[in-house]
């Protein structure tokens, strides 16, 4: 029945009077929705490449949050002055393990009303010294039998929502630990995961991950399981 719909679908398409056939936004979201209900709309397809297809709704999927980022005011407060970012660069620079709320209550003494979020954004730009870089590398050499690593990479449907892929790999020969998928990543989500991906006391020495604000303090203190 889909294979007939799409064949006809075309056929449609090419009855219209123009020099070359052209899909319109309609015909466009056709196939998109046809992609993710069958697995050979492939077979079928004859007016374009199987490759333009995502690009739709790659394309769909960019204009529908542009579209809402016009429509809803932008959130965010003013920019912070130049001073206090060179405060938190030169903090960063010259305390190595000061995080984000360590360098946050250092401003906030001095007298700079700034939030946690906003210096942790801007101590993903501070300049990095070239010498703790070379030690980083080497410390991944010699440790990387006993580190994995843990991160989220979003995959967008065909509701435009997103879906948030976690997974676990191992640094020494890049082998996937642990993978799951949910629309709500929680930190005690997370915990369950790291549950079951190192169950019976088989965790790594070290565990990688970055500043995202989906690891909560759940998450940094979790209780035993």
């Amino acid at each position: 029945m889909l294979e007939n719909l799409a064949l006809r679908q075309q056929l449609l398409v090419l009855k219209r009077r123009h020099p070359k056939p052209r899909l319109g936004l309609l015909d466009k979201l056709f196939w998109v929705g046809l992609r993710q209900l069958w697995t050979g709309w492939k077979r079928c397809l004859y007016l374009v490449a199987p490759d333009t297809v995502p690009r739709w709704h790659r394309a769909g999927f960019r204009l529908y949050w542009a579209m809402l980022c016009k429509v809803h005011r932008r959130a965010g407060g003013p920019k912070i002055p130049r001073e206090v970012r060179d405060l938190i660069f030169q903090m960063v620079a010259e305390n190595a393990t000061w995080g984000a709320p360590r360098i946050h209550g250092e401003l906030r003494m001095l007298g700079f009303e700034v939030s946690q979020r906003t210096v942790s954004r801007w101590m993903r730009h501070a300049p990095r010294n070239p010498e703790s870089a070379q030690r980083w590398r080497v410390f991944l050499r010699n440790h990387r039998e006993t580190i994995a690593a843990m991160d989220f990479f979003t995959v967008p449907t065909l509701t435009f929502n997103l879906l948030y892929c976690f997974f676990i790999i191992r640094h020494d020969r890049r082998r996937i630990l642990h993978f799951n998928v949910t629309r709500h990543p929680t930190s005690s989500w997370i915990v369950q995961q790291l549950r079951e991906a190192f169950p019976y006391q088989s965790a790594p020495k070290f565990l990688l991950f970055d500043h995202d604000q989906k690891y909560g303090l759940e998450f940094l203190l979790p209780s035993d399981p």
